[in-house]
């Protein structure tokens, strides 16, 4: 007589798990899944799904992901249970089952937007109601994927600020367009719950969906009701909204034909662009009364989802030349997602190219950091100063450190040079007025015990231990466009691993292990995908005499490095008096 699952599954340990093989599985039915939509079958697909959602292996997965790798997995809902134990995790995967389940309430947090004083809310679901939602977004997302517009960035997998950016980049640097600069009032919290179900498309996840949207919040102990909206907080809150506003961008440039007929001339790729991420997406085209037009259009798009454009962050302007509006001067350029866009008139020397050859086209497209993330990260860098007035100086670089790298590091794809060398001036005035407040024996004093040469000869802020890093030793590098059809969903993983160690935002060590790796993780051999958390690993551990030098660092999944570290702890030697 056969044991059922359950039972089996009992035994088993969680660190014994072979993760390797759970990773296979999963991705092999979210591959069939993706390529059953691509070809139209989505008879088949749905089939895939409910299979999918009854794996044992993808509730594994799901509970990993929830209570190991994603950052808030020691947020507890509004039952206050967290997961931490590996038999907690086990029993947790088998009581996924959408058959007679039902959510709890979210918990409401409310967290401030950065460089503003406004707050916006949080709503975290229980550890249970997440790892379902991650089960439903495995089965779902490789279904969108599938079909998603390809100018749509935000919040998919694969995919980020800086591939919308360079799409805008490529949008005008050749025509100088008219832009309309858009963004959608509190997106998440204003869908239309029955637009969005009717749009699911997928009947088997909507009455689960329902249950999540209309689960409602506790906040300071009072219940309140979610009419509408998708919950930040929620595992799945982003896919929920990328697919209500699927169709926006798709629907907009069917509007149009492809080319029109002007003094006898055919006009070719008439069609206006739109780039889209998040709730932020902006509107090119060579003429102003598109631009009107399509300002209108989607107006009444954004209506039947229950959404609305945000006058005060919605404005039209050229990429070139100061336009006027209804009686209003609109300055050239607009800013996108902490970036300032704008093309400037130059001579000859300084003038962009036409393709293949054809002439100089009489200007050239810059894209910088904004004058608002420049100011935001001074308040950054200044807090962190104020708030270390008195405290040692490697405690002061080990904070600023992680801030500088990583501000340098997403603006390294855009020309930031002349940005990255007033930063590190700006910087070294707070750094240089900070030594001088705590020395009681003068100026030259406090500047030769706090500053020395270091990186390439220069003067730098450091100590014995640890160095100052600074804004202008982040190269400048292009970033390529992910392509259009592209998905981590389509099996490609040399293209996806290869994208994951050149992201801006990787560091410098992951990029070079990635490669050395050839994107595989050294301990369950599986392929990096673009979602998944890479830490370094001291092959040898430093408490055993390991290096901090290439031949002893590996990189890892996050749990995988969970995993080597505690079997590294159990393998230390005890020694007794």
């Amino acid at each position: 007589m056969k044991m059922s699952e359950a039972s089996l599954n009992t035994r088993i340990e969680w660190n014994t798990i072979n993760w390797a093989k759970v990773q296979r599985k999963v991705f092999k039915l979210q591959k069939q899944i993706f390529q059953a939509v691509k070809s139209g079958n989505k008879v088949k697909a749905r089939q895939l799904q409910k299979l999918l959602s009854k794996s044992y292996y993808a509730k594994l997965l799901a509970v990993r992901k929830v209570t190991q790798d994603n950052q808030g997995k020691k947020t507890a809902g509004v039952d206050g249970k967290k997961v931490t134990t590996p038999q907690q995790r086990i029993s947790l995967a088998l009581s996924l089952n959408l058959n007679g389940y039902k959510t709890k309430p979210l918990r409401r947090v409310w967290i401030p937007k950065p460089g503003k004083d406004e707050k916006r809310p949080l709503g975290i679901p229980t550890i249970r109601d997440r790892a379902m939602q991650c089960l439903v977004k495995f089965c779902m997302e490789p279904h969108w994927e599938a079909q998603f517009e390809g100018t749509s960035y935000g919040f998919r997998p694969g995919r980020s600020t800086h591939d919308a950016i360079t799409a805008i980049f490529n949008q005008i640097r050749y025509v100088p367009k008219y832009v309309l600069d858009a963004e959608i009032a509190k997106c998440f919290d204003k869908i239309d719950h029955n637009s969005l179900l009717n749009k699911m498309d997928i009947p088997y996840f909507r009455p689960i969906i329902k249950q999540w949207l209309k689960s409602g919040v506790m906040d300071k102990g009072v219940f309140d009701n979610t009419h509408s909206g998708t919950p930040q907080g929620g595992v799945i809150s982003p896919l929920l909204a990328n697919i209500a506003l699927d169709g926006l961008i798709r629907d907009i440039e069917k509007s149009f034909p492809n080319s029109i007929m002007r003094n006898g001339k055919q006009i070719l790729n008439y069609k206006p662009k739109i780039i889209r991420y998040a709730d932020d997406f902006v509107v090119f085209h060579r003429e102003l009364e598109v631009i009107n037009h399509c300002k209108e259009l989607i107006g009444k798009w954004l209506e039947k989802i229950g959404l609305e454009l945000k006058p005060e962050k919605t404005r039209i302007c050229h990429t070139l030349n100061d336009i006027d509006i209804d009686g209003k001067q609109e300055k050239a350029g607009f800013n996108f997602l902490g970036l300032n866009v704008r093309s400037y008139p130059v001579g000859k020397h300084h003038s962009g190219k036409k393709p293949k050859g054809l002439g100089l086209i009489g200007f050239k497209t810059i894209i910088k950091p904004s004058s608002e993330a420049i100011k935001a990260h001074h308040e950054a860098i200044k807090q962190v100063i104020k708030d270390y007035k008195k405290a040692p100086q490697d405690a002061l670089i080990g904070k600023l450190n992680p801030i500088i790298k990583g501000w340098s590091n997403y603006y390294s794809t855009v020309s930031s040079k002349e940005t990255f060398s007033s930063e590190d001036y700006h910087l070294w005035q707070q750094l240089r007025a900070w030594a001088i407040s705590r020395s009681k024996k003068g100026k030259k004093e406090a500047l030769n015990k706090y500053f020395s040469k270091g990186h390439f000869g220069r003067w730098t802020f450091q100590s014995k231990n640890i160095a100052l890093t600074y804004h202008s030793l982040t190269k400048i590098k292009y970033h390529p466009l992910v392509k259009a059809e592209a998905s981590p969903y389509d099996g490609q993983w040399q293209y996806w691993s290869k994208r994951k160690g050149e992201y801006p935002n990787t560091p410098l060590r992951v990029s070079k292990l990635l490669k050395s790796q050839n994107g595989r993780c050294n301990l369950c051999k599986q392929h990096f995908t673009p979602e998944d958390l890479v830490e370094i690993d001291h092959i040898i551990p430093r408490s055993k005499g390991g290096k901090d030098t290439y031949k002893n660092l590996q990189a890892l999944h996050r749990h995988c490095h969970d995993i080597k570290s505690r079997d590294d702890v159990m393998t230390v030697p005890v020694t007794t008096g």
